[in-house]
C-alpha cells in the first residue's frame, strides 16, 4: 500500500504545482467528486519530507469514480446526420455516359478488326490465284 501512499502524494504536489503556476485552484470535476482531497496542503507534503506527522490522505471513492467513467462511456455520441446532395442522378448519368463511350470503342475496334481481316484475307486469295504454277519442293 506504500504505492497508493506515494501516488497519491504525487498527485497532490502536482495539484499544487498547477496551481502555483496557473494561479487558480485545478478544476475539481476535472479529476472527479474526490479530486479536492489531494490539494490540501498536507497531501502536498514532498515524498522524501521527515516522518513527523502522518499525513491524512483519505483515498478517492474507487467505486463512485468507475461508476462515473462507465456512465460516460456508456453513452454513444450523438452524431448530426450528414447533409448529402442528390448526387444520385449524377453518378446515374455519368455511368451511362461512360457505357456509351465504351461501347462505342468497341465498336470502333470490331468495325476495324473486320477490316484487317477482310484485307489480309483478300491479299491471301489474290496470292494463291496468282501463284498456283509454282513447283513443289523435293520433287
Amino acid at each position: 500500500m506504500k504505492w497508493m501512499k506515494e501516488r497519491d502524494l504525487l498527485i497532490a504536489q502536482t495539484m499544487a504545482f498547477v496551481e502555483s503556476v496557473t494561479g487558480k485552484k485545478p478544476d475539481a470535476g476535472q479529476f472527479g467528486a474526490n479530486a479536492a482531497v489531494f490539494a490540501t496542503p498536507e497531501a502536498a507534503a514532498p515524498v522524501n519530507a521527515p516522518k513527523s506527522a502522518p499525513a491524512a490522505v483519505t483515498m478517492p471513492d474507487i467505486e463512485a469514480l468507475l461508476a462515473e467513467t462507465i456512465a460516460i462511456a456508456a453513452e454513444p455520441p450523438k452524431l448530426a446526420p450528414i447533409a448529402r446532395p442528390e448526387m444520385k442522378l449524377d453518378f446515374q448519368s455519368e455511368i451511362r455516359a461512360r457505357v456509351a463511350n465504351f461501347r462505342a470503342h468497341q465498336e470502333r475496334f470490331s468495325r476495324e478488326r473486320e477490316a484487317y481481316c477482310s484485307a489480309t484475307m483478300a491479299k491471301v486469295q489474290s496470292s494463291l490465284r496468282e501463284d498456283t504454277g509454282l513447283p513443289r519442293r523435293g520433287k
